[in-house]
């Protein structure tokens, strides 16, 4: 369990939550581990087993200290707020500003730095590590072409045009993607991104955990008030996620391709696992979807420093961080959304 940003996370499997006075405890096994007052809670987001006491559920409630259960590996489940919540203002203020053309763009800037610096943080990262199997002139080329994009992104205020940017950096960061593949090249081979259906392995392979991403980012967003479908970048469309869509951004390259390439490149996975359908889509078999599922769930224990808060925490927390923020700056606590930049 730790406390982030007036949020408590509690993730010890078993934890038992009451009330005490003013205070909020926590016991695993009878023995208490943490105590602490509950004004100085804004949020508590419980994972799994995680138990609590009718008392302090009400108490949460009165004091607007919003209460969310999630599965142990971070599927939304329930919430629980009070009668008076500063969750309608905050989502009130998320559609004005959705509506609001020029804010929109502020904020898809935003995501869409954070998006492109790690996509060539992943292509510097491939370099560094693996120059001597990979063209390393090409990489280098695509790498560059992102820092252009970057530059690109500071002086365009137009959310098409912004669009456009990303689909160059895109193209460009995808492009030179197969060379980061340094085994089973023959088994494993990548020319461009294709979805609906994934056409390959490699493309069944990072739809399959996108779509793991867009919904731990759905979860986070709605463990937080905000509401997951109305996205700045990602406009609205009935049944897309569209805020969960923006969030991922930020995330893409960092877990999900970086993951694609490990489980790749260690043989983690192999040709085997997959098969191509009467339609011509590749899909996983049972498997390998549960070799990705455990990698994917080992990748999020991983710990890693916070680039705006300067603590460590797993990278599953990263999600809720980031929603966290961006509901304080929708809020108008802070000047800007400060977008994760993976070091």
């Amino acid at each position: 369990m730790k406390k982030y940003l007036n949020t408590l996370f509690v993730t010890t499997q078993g934890a038992y939550l009451n009330k005490e006075g003013e205070t909020l405890v926590v016991s695993v096994e009878k023995e208490v581990r943490l105590q602490v007052p509950v004004h100085t809670l804004s949020g508590l987001v419980c994972f799994g087993q995680v138990a609590m006491s009718p008392q302090l559920m009400s108490f949460c409630a009165e004091r607007d200290v919003s209460v969310s259960f999630l599965t142990e590996y971070g599927r939304f489940l329930a919430a629980v707020r009070g009668e008076i919540s500063g969750n309608v203002l905050l989502r009130r203020e998320q559609y004005r500003l959705a509506d609001d053309p020029k804010k929109s763009a502020d904020i898809a800037r935003y995501i869409l730095t954070g998006k492109i610096a790690n996509s060539r943080s992943v292509l510097s990262r491939a370099l560094r590590d693996h120059g001597g199997k990979i063209d390393v002139s090409a990489v280098e080329g695509a790498a560059n072409r992102l820092g252009q994009s970057l530059d690109q992104l500071r002086r365009v205020d137009d959310l098409d045009v912004l669009r456009g940017v990303e689909g160059e950096s895109a193209h460009s960061y995808f492009k030179v993607f197969d060379h980061l593949i340094v085994a089973q090249k023959k088994d494993f081979i990548f020319s461009e991104r294709n979805r609906r259906p994934p056409l390959d392995k490699v493309n069944a392979l990072l739809s399959f955990i996108y779509t793991l991403l867009t919904h731990d980012a759905r979860s986070a967003l709605e463990a937080v008030g905000l509401d997951p479908y109305v996205g700045f970048l990602h406009r609205d469309r009935p049944g897309r996620p569209g805020l969960a869509l923006d969030m991922i951004e930020e995330f893409r390259s960092v877990i999900a391709d970086r993951l694609v390439l490990s489980l790749i490149n260690r043989e983690q996975v192999s040709a085997r696992g997959f098969k191509q359908s009467e339609g011509g889509a590749v899909v996983m078999d049972d498997e390998t979807r549960k070799i990705v599922l455990v990698a994917y769930q080992k990748r999020k224990q991983e710990e890693i420093e916070h680039p705006f808060i300067k603590e460590t925490m797993p990278m599953g927390l990263m999600f809720f961080m980031q929603a966290l923020l961006m509901a304080r700056y929708l809020r108008g606590d802070i000047d800007g959304y400060p977008v994760f930049i993976w070091r």
